[in-house]
């Protein structure tokens, strides 16, 4: 089974309520495997849309990052992000 990545693009708005999102996420993101690769590190925006914050994150399959994503724990700290960002989110499979 191929590995997935989980890849958010941020723009936070509320840096308080974000660090409670965060607080939260990364504890569920390693309860489903997900291991951080790349978390608020510099970037360079080659097109599309810039935002502040980056994040990537792999996960052992497709969907183990699709049952992070809908896992009490993770709703439960997206709360926190919900009015205090803005974020566009994407799982893509690797390539084998």
């Amino acid at each position: 089974m191929a590995t997935a990545l989980w890849i958010a693009n941020v723009e936070v708005t509320d840096a308080e309520a974000y660090a409670l999102y965060a607080k939260g996420a990364g504890p569920a993101i390693a309860a489903h495997g997900g291991v951080f690769l790349a978390r608020g590190g510099r970037h360079v925006q080659l097109e599309g849309r810039d935002r502040s914050r980056n994040v990537v994150a792999r996960f052992p399959s497709l969907e183990a990052a699709v049952a992070c994503y809908n896992s009490a724990e993770y709703q439960a700290a997206l709360d926190n992000a919900r009015g205090a960002s803005v974020r566009d989110l994407v799982v893509v499979e690797e390539s084998e």
